[in-house]
């Protein structure tokens, strides 16, 4: 299938189906707020690197955590009981995209939270869109964190940092106990990993992803700044 060229001016994507085997959809047009709420509303994302055309994808299978069969290992729930760590929302979601741009990754060179991209993001948060979760040691030091926007009933994981051990995790599963009592029925992961498997996360095809973020959409979205109750076990 060919690969579809955005034009800046015309705010449209072609449908999801039409992507690549490997996920590529369109390449071009911008990262504009109205573009970039139009991607995820249709199972649609950005991910680019530095110097590069923007590039969208809808691969498939999608990862996908529903926030009932949230995992959580003996260690983590150890790390809760000494209360390890202390986990906030929206306090420094620069700070915490910023560590995220930064966070080395093994077997990955440079990043794809260019600038660009870093401040369309934080634009989404001062609109309520997007959320950053903060991860806090002892000495109040922010040793990890993750960010990620909010549709309807859908929540949509970007990426995560931890300058600690457990940091991520931590920050992570705090999330998804509020995004489940808040009523938030999915969470997209976009890409699998063997972290994100070992949270709970599976891969389900696109078409499925596709027809349970139409049902999650038909809920308000929670805009504005999110406040996290903490866990305890």
């Amino acid at each position: 299938m060919p690969i579809y060229s955005l034009d800046k001016d015309y705010l449209t994507f072609p449908p999801p189906y039409m992507a690549e085997e490997d996920g590529m959809l369109a390449i071009g047009g911008d990262l504009s707020s109205n573009r970039l709420l139009l991607a995820y509303s249709m199972g649609i994302f950005p991910w680019f690197s530095e110097h590069e055309p923007i590039l969208w994808w809808s691969p498939d299978p999608r990862c996908v955590l529903f926030p009932e069969d949230l995992k959580i290992s003996k260690s983590m729930k150890q790390v809760f009981r000494k209360k390890t760590f202390t986990v906030t929302a929206d306090q420094n979601f620069r700070e915490v995209i910023s560590a995220c741009q930064q966070q080395p990754r093994k077997g990955q060179y440079g990043t794809w939270i260019t600038s660009e991209m870093l401040e369309a993001y934080c634009k989404l948060h001062q609109m309520g869109f997007a959320h950053s979760v903060e991860v806090w040691n002892s000495q109040q030091k922010l040793v990890g964190g993750l960010y990620g926007l909010s549709l309807g009933n859908c929540y949509f994981g970007e990426s995560m940092f931890a300058r600690q051990s457990n940091a991520s995790k931590a920050g992570f599963i705090t999330l998804v106990h509020n995004l489940q009592k808040w009523g938030i029925d999915l969470i997209d992961c976009q890409i699998h990993t063997s972290h994100l498997e070992s949270l709970g996360a599976i891969n389900i095809s696109r078409q499925a992803y596709l027809e349970e973020l139409e049902v999650s959409l038909l809920s308000e979205t929670i805009r504005g700044k999110w406040n996290l109750e903490a866990v305890s076990f």
